[in-house]
């Protein structure tokens, strides 16, 4: 299977996040990329490719270019004041207050983000950009015949709205790449979020539409991040009502609970038709991952890869979150070799 990857990832690396009422290391880190890459490397995958450039035209058609002149441009702003540490928000438009863009750069910041998960650094647009592109990238490889494709993406983007930044993600690669899909000329994509969290920013891209089918199997909202979507009644509205299928699981769920919905959302794509497939591939469902309370275990990822692959369809698969960085190499390819037909 085909890897695109891009070293300019190294280049986001942030100081620090707020969680548990403090400012701690980030759990997202560039380590996690790197045991990925050298565990496609180990196990001879395929090839590894850098990303071609597409530029901004696919960017847009996700994202606002409100948006993305505003993350294109925050660093500058913030050195302006002449400051060094991460751009990290401190107030929000919650339900009370107005929706309006102040002039602002801690304005503009909130009204941008929902978390204080998603640090900007001097590097944060070119990693983020660049992780467009190795989606992009891959996408092309399908487009251009291949059967399967592995988008080796950081940051992550699944939680990255049309103008929102949060939860580590800021320009949202699989939304990216299911909208290139279309645009091509494919009429039905499917998305498969197997991440531990929901993924609210692509639900949100896609809810009034059904060129786009949207599964997402993750942790009960109820308990568990983003907390404000991912419910099981969330099932589209508009031209987008009856695409849109969320499977909350409570912690604890292991293989036996996580695979039955994985047959339910296997299901409803087999229902829809998709023309192509792209797996949100998040691993942070492992057993010992440090922010996640699912109990999957290494060999069940093998598992998950082959039930993906007999729904028989061409595939992308485009890296999200997995913290525990020592195994997330094993468990993201093995979705991959399970997909491919090792270990069956």
């Amino acid at each position: 299977m085909l890897t695109i990857y891009s070293d300019d990832h190294h280049l986001h690396h942030g100081r620090c996040e707020l969680m548990d009422g403090q400012l701690m290391p980030c759990f997202e880190m560039p380590s996690r990329a790197d045991h990925v890459l050298q565990r496609v490397k180990d196990r001879q995958l395929g090839e590894v490719q850098a990303p071609q450039d597409f530029g901004l035209e696919p960017l847009q058609r996700v994202h606002s270019r409100e948006y993305l002149d505003f993350f294109k441009g925050a660093w500058a702003r913030w050195t302006e004041f002449g400051q060094e540490g991460d751009l990290l928000p401190y107030t929000w438009p919650a339900r009370t207050l107005r929706r309006v863009l102040p002039e602002s750069l801690h304005g503009q910041l909130g009204y941008y983000s929902f978390d204080g998960g998603a640090p900007i650094t001097a590097g944060t647009w070119q990693a983020a950009y660049s992780a467009a592109q190795v989606a992009l990238s891959a996408q092309q490889a399908i487009q251009q015949g291949a059967h399967s494709a592995f988008a080796l993406c950081r940051p992550p983007g699944h939680h990255a709205a049309g103008d929102l930044m949060g939860g580590y993600c800021y320009l949202n690669n699989a939304a990216i790449a299911a909208q290139a899909f279309l645009d091509q000329g494919h009429k039905k994509v499917a998305i498969l979020d197997v991440d531990y969290h929901h993924g609210n920013g692509t639900q949100s891209i896609f809810y009034g539409r059904s060129d786009v089918l949207f599964t997402s199997i993750h942790g009960h909202p109820e308990a568990e991040f983003p907390f404000f979507l991912g419910y099981a009644d969330e099932s589209g509205e508009g031209a987008g009502a009856g695409f849109n299928f969320n499977y909350p699981l409570p912690a604890g769920s292991g293989w036996e609970t996580w695979s039955a919905a994985l047959e339910q959302a296997c299901t409803e794509i087999d229902r829809y038709g998709a023309d192509i497939i792209v797996v949100s591939l998040g691993v942070d469902t492992f057993k010992d991952d440090p922010i996640s309370k699912f109990k999957l275990d290494s060999k069940d990822y093998l598992a998950m890869g082959a039930r993906i692959s007999r729904l028989g369809k061409p595939t992308l698969f485009v890296m999200e979150g997995g913290y525990a960085v020592e195994e997330i190499g094993i468990n993201a390819v093995n979705v991959l070799e399970g997909f491919g037909g090792a270990g069956q």
